[in-house]
């Protein structure tokens, strides 16, 4: 984690790069919590200010009796870049009020990835509970996602359609038997880079 800008400036950054952002809702007609794991930018925020601005930013947005779903999109996740650490995922989950974790009901997780499910299949229950884990929705395609999600109302970087259609021309990257390297999706943000650097596309 880095330490170069200040507490306030990493949380303006959280909030310039919308990683997390709350809109749209799913066919069961709970709210979205959106997350762009690529956009996290892991080496200029720390895991105390990703911590401070769930509770005061986002959390707060998610109490009361509604139930609501997270849309997590794993598309283009480099561990260096955008993993806040094994440690730093169950410290923040600890810290998730227990309202909220309740009103919980499904996690939509996008491009898990070979890696991505076998980390769950192995830790996935000591780091979370097993009501969480059994909330988990793989899916593997963007038009996977629309059976179960209200297209018309939630933002998806082009990247993520870019991904699919890389999947589509070569499947054994779903089995991480090839490299995703032949196209480059570019590096992390930075303080210099608005979320605008990625497109975003709703489907009506």
């Amino acid at each position: 984690m880095c330490a170069a800008i200040s507490e306030v400036e990493q949380e303006e950054l959280l909030e310039k790069l919308e990683v997390f952002k709350i809109k749209g809702r799913d066919k069961h007609g709970r709210k979205i919590l959106r997350i762009i794991a690529k956009f996290f930018p892991a080496r200029l925020v720390s895991v105390e200010v990703l911590k401070k601005y769930l509770e005061e930013r986002v959390f707060p947005k998610l109490m009361g009796k509604r139930k609501f779903a997270v849309l997590y999109v794993h598309t283009g996740v480099q561990r260096s870049e955008n993993f806040p650490g094994i440690s730093g995922l169950r410290w923040i989950y600890d810290a998730i009020p227990a309202n909220v974790k309740e009103n919980l009901e499904a996690v939509y997780f996008i491009h898990p990835g070979l890696q991505a499910r076998l980390f769950l299949a192995t830790f996935g229950r000591f780091l979370f509970n097993a009501g969480l884990y059994g909330k988990l929705r793989y899916v593997s395609r963007v038009d996977y996602l629309w059976e179960s999600v209200r297209r018309n109302e939630v933002e998806i970087p082009e990247f993520v359609f870019d991904h699919d259609e890389d999947l589509d021309y070569r499947p054994m990257m779903d089995y991480g038997l090839e490299s995703d390297h032949a196209r480059v999706y570019g590096g992390a943000p930075t303080m210099d880079s608005p979320v605008t650097t990625y497109s975003m596309r709703c489907i009506s």
